[in-house]
């Protein structure tokens, strides 16, 4: 990193905390003592309102209402920031309306020549969901579900929330606590914990018709709600080990809240643990699904009677007749 631009990052990083250390900033940017101090004095110099704190542990203040100077992208942050764009293209994602004041913006901050490498781009990466007939960056032919938006503004401000959703049984209205606002399989999902029936639920936001604050007066403490979720916790009961082949395939594809741990130095073998909830019927047919998808490459040491069910009827429905 040039000098000039590990100061600007340097400022940027000590106006967003309270107070700093040398031996911080050294860590961070790796670099020497002396260097650190040098740039410190340096970032002083410029008019940063840096208040020096005496004493072993002593660092520095910054006082606040500091004004820093214009941002600079390097060429290599504009092409990272458009790619990201690109890359998420038909996904699905919220504030996708946004996205062309952003391009907009983005482009007018740079350079003729950046735009013309930025156009270059634009033309010849294609990702996966792209249309090759269209591969227009401000296209917003794919938006999420409206309420998707309306969700993440009640989640910002208390994850205690009252939601009404379209059920097989016609409309629910129930305490939720969010846990988590995940994508899957071109799927926006909640998870939450249900407050009245307290059980943890996923649902889609497809499914969801309002959301608003939960009232304070009614609903449990975080700390009491943390504990019966730890109650809950799931016990694992799929355990498979997986060798090379089936390694290469995870990384295709698995659900998200599943992950390997890697038993050798080379990463060619792993463990794979999970709960898999047997009473639910989707949840067990996508999973069988996915360990066929895994192929023959994994050793089972611990697998649900149900799972294991499921896979021999699908090995003989696709095997020899006669």
């Amino acid at each position: 990193m040039k000098k000039i631009e590990r100061i600007n990052t340097i400022m940027r990083y000590i106006n967003n905390r309270a107070h700093f250390t040398i031996s911080e900033i050294m860590r961070e940017f790796n670099i020497s003592r002396s260097t650190a101090i040098r740039d410190i004095r340096e970032i002083e110099a410029m008019g940063m309102p840096l208040v020096a704190e005496v004493g072993r542990d002593g660092g520095y203040f910054v006082m606040r209402n500091a004004v820093l100077p214009d941002v600079h992208f390097t060429d290599n942050e504009l092409k990272a920031l458009f790619i990201a764009f690109m890359a998420t293209r038909n996904q699905q994602l919220p504030y996708l309306k946004s996205r062309q004041s952003l391009a907009e913006k983005l482009l007018g901050l740079i350079s003729e020549n950046q735009q013309e490498d930025l156009l270059i781009l634009n033309e010849v990466l294609l990702f996966e969901g792209t249309n090759p007939n269209n591969p227009d960056l401000l296209e917003l032919s794919d938006l999420p579900h409206p309420m998707l938006e309306e969700l993440i503004q009640a989640l910002l401000s208390d994850r205690y929330l009252l939601v009404i959703i379209e059920a097989e049984r016609g409309t629910q209205s129930f305490p939720l606590y969010l846990l988590h606002l995940y994508k899957e399989k071109s799927m926006w999902l909640i998870e939450g914990f249900h407050l009245n029936e307290e059980k943890k639920m996923i649902f889609p936001v497809d499914h969801l018709i309002h959301v608003e604050p939960f009232p304070t007066k009614k609903r449990l403490s975080k700390k009491k709600m943390l504990e019966k979720l730890n109650k809950q916790e799931e016990a694992i009961n799929l355990v498979l080990e997986l060798g090379p082949k089936a390694i290469a395939q995870f990384k295709k594809y698995h659900p998200l809240k599943v992950s390997i741990s890697y038993t050798d130095p080379y990463q060619a073998t792993a463990i794979l643990k999970m709960f898999i909830n047997v009473n639910n019927p989707e949840e067990l047919t996508e999973i069988t699904n996915w360990l066929l998808f895994l192929g023959e490459d994994i050793e089972v040491r611990e697998v649900p009677e149900e799972v294991l069910k499921g896979l021999l009827e699908r090995l003989n429905l696709y095997g020899p007749k006669g």
